[in-house]
């Protein structure tokens, strides 16, 4: 497969061009990636009007994808999260209503994405809670939410695979939703590799209408690298996809990444399907052995270990554990660590963490429940962002409305939404995941 931006920014650095343009680093400095960063030149095509070697890349990945059309994203799933929100709002379908009905467990930037929109959102809540990352909704009460509703909403919003590495049944959802006339968008930020598997699992094989892939996360990929998928059921939305990303997107995207993103497609049409079915039996190993060591590794998606931190520890304590041996996690918090493994890893560095960890004799308590922090909206989302706010201690925002929403980064879920009235469910949670401070309404 051609790789037709990589090959522009070699031909353009191997001749030596006197740069009279941006980057004012002329294609020289410390880094070494210098001569390889530039900007929209003659030849370089430009992202959100692409017609020359950007749009060969995109239709590398389309074919790839299966999808009716796949664009880059070189700020991330962030951007395409905002951009999916404008399309479904651009083309609601008719006899819905302008509401989204989105599982709990988003990420922050699909907050600020209702703001910017003022989109109404109405929350799915997990019959019942163990962490803040995930957010488990059946088929059935996904069909009980949207009959309860008067109108179809336009769109049902969520994320599979969540921090966690738990999987939504997005066939059987899908299949709710269309039966009641709406779209399907996924958060599929974690689960770029799932179309590879030897039975494809990504959102638009299962029947997702438009969903977001941090290319980033689990390929090799620069950070900020994504895609933004569209199905050939909604294909009625490609038209406008550039326009949504350029709504939402620099109009100085990175090449550098968008490279990265290319020669990625030709990993992805030669070596990559391989590689990945020689990397699942090692990570099956690798959680076997964890679990006749005592260890309890969490049902997941197939490039994660997830394991559940026993009596008497953390997921904080197992992450310095790892440390001390020069093996940095994805994520720890009290009840969990989570590695997140790709093909660029070598069966000898998960089985060393495996190692580390060794054998664990410490009994499990019973799951902890945690409590849902179900606030009563006050504002909508836009008006509590836009409003004037302060800072104050978490004991002292019992009753206040939420402002921008507190979180750290990973795993970047809010605990409450911008606009809420803060409860004492939302006290217990900010205390139990460290949050000190929050934002909230003057």
């Amino acid at each position: 497969m051609k790789t037709p931006i990589v090959d522009f920014l070699q031909e353009y650095a191997a001749a030596s061009r006197t740069r009279l343009h941006m980057p004012g680093h002329k294609g020289r400095g410390v880094l070494g990636c210098e001569e390889l960063d530039i900007t929209e030149v003659k030849g370089a095509d430009a992202l959100y009007e692409a017609d020359g070697i950007i749009a060969e890349s995109e239709a590398n990945a389309t074919a790839l994808f299966g999808s009716a059309r796949t664009c880059y994203s070189a700020e991330g799933s962030s951007q395409c999260i905002r951009a999916m929100l404008y399309l479904l709002e651009k083309h609601r379908p008719a006899g819905t209503a302008p509401l989204i009905l989105a599982a709990r467990n988003v990420h922050k930037a699909f907050v600020y994405a209702a703001a910017l929109l003022d989109l109404d959102v109405e929350w799915l809540w997990p019959e019942t809670s163990d962490s803040l990352c995930s957010c488990r909704i059946s088929p059935q009460q996904l069909e009980a939410a949207l009959q309860a509703q008067p109108y179809p909403p336009l769109a049902v919003y969520i994320t599979s695979p969540d921090y966690l590495g738990g999987v939504a049944d997005i066939a059987a959802l899908a299949e709710v939703c269309h039966a009641h006339g709406t779209y399907l968008a996924v958060d599929n930020a974690h689960g770029a590799y799932l179309h590879f598997l030897p039975e494809a699992q990504h959102p638009l094989d299962l029947g997702a209408d438009i969903c977001c892939d941090s290319a980033h996360k689990t390929l090799p990929v620069l950070t900020g690298g994504a895609y933004l998928h569209i199905s050939r059921r909604a294909a009625h939305l490609a038209a406008d996809a550039k326009q949504a990303l350029a709504l939402f997107g620099s109009t100085s995207p990175s090449y550098l990444i968008m490279a990265s993103l290319d020669s990625c497609n030709r990993y992805l049409a030669a070596d990559f399907r391989p590689a990945l079915i020689g990397l699942l039996p090692v990570i099956e190993a690798a959680q076997a052995t964890l679990r006749q060591a005592g260890w309890q590794v969490e049902s997941s998606d197939p490039l994660r270990i997830t394991v559940r931190a026993p009596h008497g520890s953390s997921g904080f304590a197992l992450a310095e554990k790892l440390r001390e041996q020069g093996i940095e996690p994805e994520y720890a918090d009290e009840e969990h660590l989570v590695l997140m493994i790709s093909t660029q890893n070598t069966p000898q560095e998960v089985q060393l963490a495996v190692a580390v960890l060794g054998v664990n004799s410490q009994p499990y308590a019973a799951r902890p429940t945690l409590p849902q922090a179900r606030g009563e909206q006050q504002l909508s989302i836009r008006e509590a962002l836009f409003a004037r706010s302060e800072v104050v201690a978490v004991d002292e925002a019992l009753g206040r409305i939420c402002g921008a929403p507190a979180v750290s980064c990973p795993p970047a879920i809010p605990i409450a939404i911008s606009g809420e009235e803060i409860g004492a469910a939302a006290i217990a949670l900010f205390k139990h995941y460290g949050i000190e401070s929050v934002e909230v309404v003057k």
